[in-house]
């Protein structure tokens, strides 16, 4: 009697083992079938340039992962090449005559960046990448500055070159639409960051300062007027370095157009 049940117990145990592997076996065809029904009809990658930023040699690049109806990660790589500030002519031809000073900066500084932003998105509209959406972003950034002239006597200057880097965290509202079936349009409307910064900046003399021309740099350096940034500085006969950290910020804002697929 005693084998009989112990049969039996073990034939209902198999078959219920059997059936909960079915079960899993049904439920996994069925996710997958769901996956593949989702990937044929919704592209899941995009891929895009902005446009607004190409005017001012500015050129940003972004990718785009689709991950459900309504969440999606993207990175961003944007950089410009070290050269003369945008529209630096111009605005030296407003300036004129009137400032000599700012008007040799203008002209004869050089400035390059690039910056790279990782994203998560949350689309409130139709999903799978069209419609409204909020995203929530951190951005790493750097920016090389050279030849930044500081006068050190009434005839010449010293230039300054250096780097600064930054770390902000922001948010940002924006829309994306497809235009046909492989072309998507994808509006950053208003994207506020904060965080901060710092930079690091050497001037090298081409001979030993006198101790005249030393105080002259340490006073122009002293009067250099940066909002709310810490400064240091230290100046000696072969130059000097100045040092800046302090809160950093700003806003993003773009026109993309891509490829989806």
């Amino acid at each position: 009697m005693k084998q009989k049940f112990t049969f039996i117990a073990a034939f209902l145990l198999i078959c219920t083992i059997a059936r909960l592997q079915a079960q899993d076996t049904a439920s996994s065809v069925k996710q997958t079938a769901a996956n593949k029904e989702m990937t044929s009809e919704h592209q899941m990658n995009y891929f895009k340039i902005n446009l607004m930023g190409i005017a001012v040699k500015n050129f940003s690049f972004q990718y785009e992962r689709i991950l459900t109806k309504r969440v999606s990660v993207a990175a961003s790589y944007r950089f410009m090449p070290t050269g003369t500030l945008p529209f630096a002519s111009s605005i030296s031809n407003a300036i004129g005559d009137d400032d000599p000073d700012t008007k040799k900066t203008i002209e004869n500084m050089r400035m390059g960046n690039y910056a790279i932003t990782p994203e998560a998105r949350i689309y409130l509209g139709k999903g799978y990448g069209k419609g409204f959406y909020i995203a929530f972003f951190y951005r790493y950034s750097s920016y090389t500055v050279e030849n930044l002239p500081v006068d050190y006597d009434d005839t010449h200057s010293l230039n300054f070159s250096g780097k600064l880097t930054a770390n902000t965290g922001g948010i940002m509202f924006g829309a994306q639409w497809p235009l046909g079936k492989h072309v998507c349009l994808d509006w950053w409307m208003f994207g506020p960051h904060y965080g901060s910064g710092n930079g690091n900046f050497i001037g090298l003399a081409s001979q030993p300062l006198t101790p005249a021309q030393q105080d002259v740099l340490r006073q122009n350096l002293e009067d250099l007027d940066i909002p709310l940034t810490n400064k240091t500085y230290t100046v000696n006969a072969s130059g000097a370095t100045l040092k800046l950290n302090g809160p950093w910020g700003g806003v993003r804002s773009g026109l993309s157009i891509g490829v989806k697929f």
